[in-house]
Parts: C-alpha cells; structure tokens; sequence
C-alpha cells in the first residue's frame, strides 16, 4: 500500500490532506468550545445549527462548484479554496455572537463542497493503474481515520498550555500548509467537454448519476451508510452517559473503538478487492452496518458497545472506500468531476436527513427505537441496492445509435457486432453520446 506514496504527485497531495485533517480536527474542537463560550447550556443547538448548515451547503453547492471548477486551473481552484477556508478559520477567534458562527461556517463549507470533490476527482488521474488507485483511497481512509483519533488527544494536549482561540491557528496552519504542498505539484490537465454550458454542468453529475444503474445502487446505499453512522455520532454519547453512566473518557473509547474497525478495513480492502468485485464487498459491509445498529439495544456494558462500534466501523470503511473505484469506472475523465460532486451531496442529504431523524427519536422515544428506525431505513437501502445495482454489472455493453449517421467518428472507432449489424460494444459510461443505459437484450 505504501508503494503508493513513491508517486510524487500523490505524495504531496496526500500529505496536504493529512495537514488539512488535523486542522479541521482541531477546528471541530475549538468550534464546541467557542460555542459554549458564547451560548453556554444552549451550545448543543449552536452545534446542531452548524451541522445542518453544513450540510445545506454541502447539498445545494457542490454540483455548482464542480461546474466552476472545469472553468478553472486545477490548482489553482484547490490552493484558492484552501486560503479561502483557512481565511474564514482565522476570523472565528474573533466571534463574539452566535449569528456570526452560522456565517463563518457557511462559508467555510462552501469552499470544503468544492475542494472534496475537486480533490477526489484528481487522486485517478494522477494514479492511473487501478491497484494503485485502490491502495490510494485506502491510505486517504486511514488518514480520516487516523485524523479523528488523533486531533482530540492534539487538541487536548495543546489546551493544557494554550486557551481554545489558538486551536484556530493550528487550522490555519493546517489549510496553508495544504495549499503550500498542492502549488508544489503539478496536476494533470483537466479534460473539457466541448460545448459546455455552466448549468448543463451543474447539473451534469446528477444526470449521469441517476441514468447509471451502479450509481444508482450507490445513491440508495448512502441511505443505509447514513442510517447507520447517524446512529454512531449522534447517539453514542447518550449510550455512554445516560444508559450506561459513565463519563467522557468511555465516549472517546467508543468512538475510538469505531475508527479502529474502520481502520481495519481500509488496510485489509487493497487485498479484498483483489479477489472480489466492488458490489459484493459494499453490499457486505452495508448489511455488517444495518446489523450492527438493529444489536444497539442488546448492549449492556462499554466493551460490548466499544466491539459493536467496531464492527459498525469496518463495516462503513467496506462500503465508503471503494467509491471511488465505483465513479472512475462509470464516467469519463473529462466528467469525473462532476460526478464526485454529485456523490458528494446526494451522500450528504441522506445525512442530512438521518442526523435529525437519530436525535429526535432517540430523545423523544429512546434509543432503542431509534436503533429500529434506523435499522429499517438501513434494510429498505440493502434492498434498494440489490435491485438497482445489477449482479450481472459488465463495463462493455451492446448498445446502438440510431440517432447517428452511418459516417460518425464514434462508429468508426468501435466496430459493430457481427451478431448485430445494428449495435456495437465498447466501455460504456453517460455521456453526449450515449444519453441513456442500453436495455438488457
């Protein structure tokens, strides 16, 4: 897996995002601190605010960033949006009403849903064998894994002889440092679609994403992946505290306990995928998810729940790692962007509805129906995929072009089948061309 990082390319880009993790981590603890500074007992709806608005703009701009983005250097997009995030970190010290929280973190997040994308829809250009690709997106895992280990004992470490205003500064630090190791690169060319048009662009991912059967079972997938990690971050403070009676350090163990199977899975998913196919291993860890959350009102003790969010960890690794895989098979180079960008938010609505959905039951009928709920969104999303995502998923499909003249470049490229005078197979993908999936003959 490590061979990986003797691309230099990939080298430097991954150390960015490893610097640009710890300062987010370190921001998402000054953030609760400055939020109970200025809001007290109320801290927690301050939170929740920030969350949902985050979410909204993560939703709503993503697919317009990615179209802004194919109008743009690549690096030059990446680097702007990385001082753009860490100048809006450097205003948060000095917020002194709530509002201005909500603003700043608008802000923040709208530049973060046109740098994720951005950032993911490069990583395969840069690395163009698969099994490097693959070893890639597991190394980003653990380094998201690592980040949310790591950064709260950082942070914990740093307060000891520093106030949470200079928390803040790390992240600055850490966005510069970002955008200060991706101008040391250079990124390949971005491919242009020809008679592009912005909001063709905008809502291009979203085309291409719902006409693809794959992409599709992904969509519904997202549902049972937020289902069951709404049940993880929303609840497991009030399992620790409230059920079980212990304090913050359980909470910390539990939440550890998560990211150590998640971990776990990105190490062992380079030599999984070796011998099986992306939809049998997603679709197993989705349902390892589901499982794990329908056992949360069987837990009676930390070990059981700290196992339990383990499971559930490597469960959610299962199915979120491979994703990229999943788009850089079902679009073309010059329209990967938009469909990370489409991933992005779709992925995101299904948080955006299950994170309100796991606190309110839980705190309106307890856990352990929000446990079922949950679960039950998570068996209609299992279900979902097993009908949208063909078992039978082959890259070449038999398709023809009535609507193309018998001389067009397009014909000529890829012969017709003897069996068919009418079709021709190649690797197929939603695109100008070819505007709808070919039904099953």
């Amino acid at each position: 897996m490590l061979a990986t990082l003797r691309n230099p390319t990939f080298r430097h880009l991954f150390l960015a995002q490893i610097v640009a993790l710890v300062g987010t981590g370190l921001a998402t603890v000054a953030l609760g601190l400055l939020a109970w500074d200025l809001a007290g007992a109320d801290a927690g709806a301050v939170l929740g605010t920030a969350l949902a608005i985050k979410m909204v703009a993560y939703v709503g701009l993503a697919p317009i960033a990615a179209a802004v983005a194919e109008r743009l250097p690549r690096r030059a997009f990446l680097v702007g949006l990385d001082l753009i995030r860490a100048a809006v970190i450097a205003c948060l010290p000095f917020v002194d009403q709530v509002w201005q929280i909500y603003v700043l973190i608008f802000f923040l997040q709208a530049a973060s849903a046109g740098f994720t994308p951005a950032f993911q829809a490069v990583i395969p250009d840069v690395l163009k064998d698969e099994h490097d690709y693959t070893n890639a997106l597991s190394l980003l895992r653990l380094a998201e894994d690592l980040e949310q280990l790591a950064s709260p004992i950082l942070a914990a470490a740093l307060l000891t002889v520093v106030s949470f205003p200079v928390l803040f500064v790390g992240t600055v630090l850490g966005f510069l440092g970002s955008a200060l190791l991706v101008v040391t690169v250079r990124l390949p060319a971005r491919q242009r679609s020809e008679n592009a048009q912005f909001w063709a662009d905008v809502t291009k991912g979203i085309r291409i994403y719902t006409r693809t059967p794959r992409l599709r079972g992904l969509m519904v997938m997202e549902a049972a992946v937020a289902a069951a990690g709404a049940m993880v971050y929303v609840n497991t403070v009030v399992l620790v505290q409230a059920r079980l009676g212990l304090g913050e350090q359980s909470v910390a163990l539990a939440f550890a306990g998560f990211g150590a199977g998640s971990m776990l899975a990105a190490f062992l998913l380079p030599r999984i995928l070796e011998r099986l196919a992306d939809r049998p291993v997603m679709i197993g860890g989705a349902a390892v998810m589901v499982a794990g959350v329908a056992l949360v009102p069987l837990v009676g003790s930390i070990g059981a729940l700290i196992l339990l969010w383990a499971v559930i960890g490597f469960g959610f690794s299962l199915t979120q790692t491979p994703i990229g895989r999943i788009i850089n098979r079902s679009a073309n180079e010059a329209d990967r962007g938009a469909v990370f960008a489409a991933q992005f938010a779709l992925s995101h609505a299904c948080w955006l509805v299950t994170y309100p959905l796991a606190g309110w039951i839980g705190a309106e009928a307890g856990l352990g129906w929000a446990a079922m709920v949950l679960a039950a969104i998570g068996v209609a999303g299992l279900i979902g995929v097993l009908r949208l995502w063909p078992a039978e998923d082959a890259a070449e499909l038999p398709h023809d072009h009535p609507d193309l003249p018998p001389d067009h470049p397009h014909l000529h490229a890829h012969p017709h089948l003897k069996a068919r005078a009418d079709a021709h197979r190649h690797s197929f993908v939603i695109d100008d061309l070819h505007r709808q999936w070919p039904k099953a003959r």
